[in-house]
């Protein structure tokens, strides 16, 4: 079973929900985000980032955009956080692309190793930055209330752990090697940090989830499998049977959907969540089943340019469907 949190949540989420089922919440639009703050930073985001989590809750509850994003409530109830890959804008500069994440809807994202930090200098975002860069790093995502939720897809070795302990980032999404799972699964023990293991499209070495499921027989609860919806479609993959056969060793999501199959033609590009193929309300229906409890990256790869609102339609549909799941 894939490394979660401490406490009893799902008992918390049964009560939730049967008390939505009962009442009309009066809860103020910022009193509902301060609650889905904390319930997701408590649920989530573990020690490595339990201060960063409360400083970014305390600036979405007074940000003059807080009133953004008030259901994602029902995600964190089911213990998932949900937020833009910011290689979706890697256009743009980090500080730029964490405005847009704002704009979205999401409170949550995950980082992009590489990407420019400000448009003053050439510092990019990563361990090998100064502490004064790191610092402006921490200070733009937390005056834009923004929680990072993962970092990837990059490097496993102890220079990236030290990053992402740093910067309150409680897990890690890779394609190591097979030969350093082991080294791997010593360092998020000792850093309390997850992993996953990331689906990159045939040929890559974690394409097929059976062979990711053969390589954690050997790896401790903090690694699991950083499922990739599209990149299954891409390899000629069931997303639905792939998440029933990975059930308990998922840590993380690259949360896509395509707009058609493989074949002939153009090939498949992604489309807002619920508009294509993959079948995604399916998924999260399945993963709720599971209690599933761990982040969803959109890593959206299409209309490079001008892709916000379309990350902002998927934030919205996977908030809208887990609400439908939640309220049953």
């Amino acid at each position: 079973m894939f490394a979660r949190p401490t406490g009893c949540f799902w008992p918390v989420f049964s009560f939730f929900r049967s008390t939505f089922r009962r009442i009309n919440m009066q809860t103020s639009r910022r009193d509902m985000l301060r609650t889905t703050a904390l319930l997701g930073g408590a649920a989530l985001m573990g020690t490595t980032s339990t201060t960063f989590a409360a400083e970014a809750a305390e600036t979405v509850e007074a940000g003059p955009d807080a009133s953004c994003c008030p259901n994602t409530i029902y995600s964190n109830l089911l213990g998932w956080t949900i937020g833009p890959q910011i290689y979706s804008f890697n256009r743009f500069t980090f500080e730029q692309g964490v405005k847009n994440c704002q704009k979205t809807g999401a409170r949550n994202f995950e980082v992009f190793i590489g990407q420019r930090l400000t448009d003053k200098g050439d510092v990019k975002v990563g361990p090998d930055m100064a502490n004064d860069d790191k610092k402006l790093m921490r200070t733009i995502m937390v005056d834009h209330g923004q929680v990072p939720h993962a970092v990837g897809v990059t490097g496993t070795d102890r220079k990236m752990f030290d990053f992402a302990a740093e910067m309150g980032i409680p897990l890690i999404n890779s394609e190591p090697g097979f030969d350093r799972l082991g080294d791997v699964n010593k360092l998020a023990e000792e850093y309390k940090i997850n992993v996953g293991l990331h689906n990159h499209p045939k040929p890559s070495i974690y394409w097929d989830f059976n062979i990711v499921l053969e390589h954690l027989k050997d790896c401790g609860s903090r690694v699991g499998a950083c499922v990739d919806t599209g990149h299954w479609i891409r390899s000629g993959i069931n997303p639905l049977e792939a998440v029933k056969a990975l059930k308990g060793k998922i840590s993380s999501f690259h949360i896509k959907d395509l707009h058609k199959h493989p074949g002939e033609g153009e090939g498949p590009h992604d489309v807002p969540l619920g508009q294509g193929v993959v079948g995604v309300a399916d998924i999260l229906k399945e993963l709720a089943a599971q209690r599933f409890r761990g982040p969803f990256s959109i890593e959206y790869e299409y209309n490079w340019d001008a892709n916000t609102p379309d990350v902002a339609a998927c934030v919205k549909f996977f908030n809208e469907t887990a609400k439908a799941i939640v309220l049953g």
